[in-house]
């Protein structure tokens, strides 16, 4: 069992500015399945986590924009949640830094990877919610998410979402999206995806995920075709 020193706590504690009750709470969220101990892994917190999170941003949105349309709320939403946004703030908490990994695992610098960052954020949340209630998670999620939300508030939609809507206004069904390789690392892969709509030819895009991918692939077909 991996175990924190008092200052290494302390540390953490700082950088999150919440004391935990449980330390154990958060020695699981900070390990990754990497370590000999799988059963202590970050996972099922990181589920946790993400519908917190879900919540506090929902609630926040919702509260803070009452002209908004459900709509518009759901687009920023979307977009307030994702993995990238919540790496975001695990590098700037330096989060990285006290994430558990195995050995060879750590050489290759798995601490570092974004989508390990965003997972343990999340994790991180679902500890707090744990250790201290729905308020000290809430404090801790709009603390650190207020920047993005600012800098949200007049975001425009996602280009998946941006090149549907346009496709369906046209009366042409919904763009088609197909995975057309995979490559690199296990925990580094790089998508290739292509999207299509009838009477278009097809573009491809490229990302970590598949979900960037695609988004890749949407803002260039919509460069392409001088839509946006």
């Amino acid at each position: 069992m991996v175990r924190f020193t008092l200052a290494q706590y302390d540390e953490i504690a700082l950088r999150l500015e919440y004391q935990f009750k449980d330390k154990s709470l958060l020695r699981h969220a900070l390990t990754h399945s990497s370590t000999t101990k799988k059963q202590d892994d970050y996972q099922r917190l990181e589920f946790l986590g993400d519908r917190v999170l879900a919540l506090v941003i929902a609630e926040a949105l919702y509260r803070e924009n009452p002209s908004r349309r459900e709509g518009d709320m759901a687009n920023l939403h979307s977009n307030l949640v994702r993995g990238e946004i919540c790496s975001d703030v695990g590098k700037q908490l330096l989060i990285s830094d006290f994430i558990i990994v195995g050995h060879s695992e750590h050489k290759k610098g798995v601490n570092l990877n974004t989508s390990v960052v965003g997972d343990v954020v999340e994790a991180i949340i679902g500890a707090i919610y744990l250790d201290g209630g729905l308020e000290k998670a809430r404090a801790f999620v709009l603390r650190n998410w207020a920047r993005h939300i600012a800098e949200r508030k007049t975001v425009k939609k996602d280009a998946k979402t941006y090149l549907q809507e346009w496709a369906l206004a046209r009366g042409l069904p919904i763009p088609e999206y197909r995975i057309l390789k995979r490559e690199g690392l296990e925990h580094t892969p790089v998508f290739t995806v292509e999207v299509a709509i009838k009477g278009k030819a097809a573009i491809q895009g490229e990302g970590r995920s598949k979900r960037l991918a695609e988004m890749d692939a949407a803002h260039h077909f919509l460069t392409r075709e001088e839509i946006r």
